[in-house]
């Protein structure tokens, strides 16, 4: 659905995003990582046809943005980082403008902001956007998101202005988006929050895909690249050996319960270790945040 090939953007000599390669399936819904500066707005940018790469091709269901981009505005439902409406208008009236511009009837868009307007949780508000909030301003700009019933969403840090209560019914919002077949990619720097929403994740660094796969995967290749030591945790029966491998950094025994803290996953090692003459009770991963790799491996690169 969300295809680009070598994409490429460079600002006065320098990259923002360097040959970038990516596959979006129909209904996936993309997690699109990264720090502040590594490239990801302006990747946003290039899909939604705002900016023309300086080299690659980007297609949104087989649609070249850059050669028709006002074709592929018709499938994509954008909400930016900074949303913007006019103020002196009700949240109602903003999202009635803009439906204008999509080939809807008059009955046929005042019932879709019916529609939008319960689903985000601002039908009756009747103050002027000028007046909202900002998570109200959110709510209202992923509503004109959908405005079109789009094939692909496009939320660039969609959870930013929301309060708690806000947050967990984004993720209802987008949960109903994807059943419905949606293709969503959501654009965030907090990993934590697109980890509870996506099935695949991409990470951006200074303008290149560091890594891309599940969760699970993309976890997998952070620590392979990170010195993070991985915990692991065991409790026995019988009382402990000493445990001795290369890749242990620091093990910590106490009769029946040990840590261990080593530089990969050896618990295949531990397990053909003690099987011979332990009874494992228990032993676990304990695997640092998703966070706290990618930013170990971005400050290292």
């Amino acid at each position: 659905m969300i295809t680009t090939k070598n994409l490429t953007k460079i600002y006065r000599d320098k990259a923002a995003v360097k040959n970038l390669n990516l596959d979006i399936d129909e209904g996936e819904v993309f997690g699109f990582l990264g720090p502040n500066g590594a490239g990801k707005s302006t990747t946003i940018l290039m899909l939604t046809g705002m900016i023309e790469p300086t080299s690659g091709v980007c297609t949104v269901d087989g649609i070249d943005v850059a050669r028709n981009p006002l074709k592929a505005k018709e499938i994509i439902g954008y909400l930016p980082e900074d949303v913007g409406f006019y103020g002196n208008l009700t949240g109602e009236q903003n999202l009635d403008y803009v439906g204008k511009f999509y080939p809807m009837s008059t009955e046929e868009r005042k019932n879709r902001i019916k529609f939008l307007l319960e689903l985000v949780k601002l039908k009756n508000v009747t103050q002027t956007v000028g007046e909202y909030s900002r998570g109200m301003n959110q709510r209202l700009g992923l509503a004109q998101a959908l405005l079109n019933d789009p094939k692909v969403v496009i939320l660039d840090e969609p959870t930013a202005n929301l309060d708690p209560e806000g947050v967990f019914q984004f993720r209802g919002i987008i949960r109903s988006l994807a059943d419905e077949g949606k293709t969503i990619l959501i654009c965030s720097h907090i990993l934590s929050e697109v980890e509870q929403l996506c099935t695949t994740l991409g990470i951006l660094s200074q303008g290149e895909l560091v890594a891309r796969g599940s969760v699970e995967e993309v976890e997998k290749k952070l620590i392979e690249k990170s010195q993070i030591p991985l915990k692991i945790v065991i409790e026995t029966e019988e009382p402990l050996p000493e445990i001795v491998h290369p890749d242990i950094v620091k093990a910590e025994i106490k009769t029946n319960h040990a840590e261990i803290y080593a530089k990969s996953d050896i618990r295949g090692y531990i397990s053909n270790l003690l099987n011979k003459n332990f009874k494992i009770i228990e032993m676990h991963l304990e695997s640092p945040p998703l966070e706290e790799l990618f930013l170990n491996v971005y400050r290292r690169e």
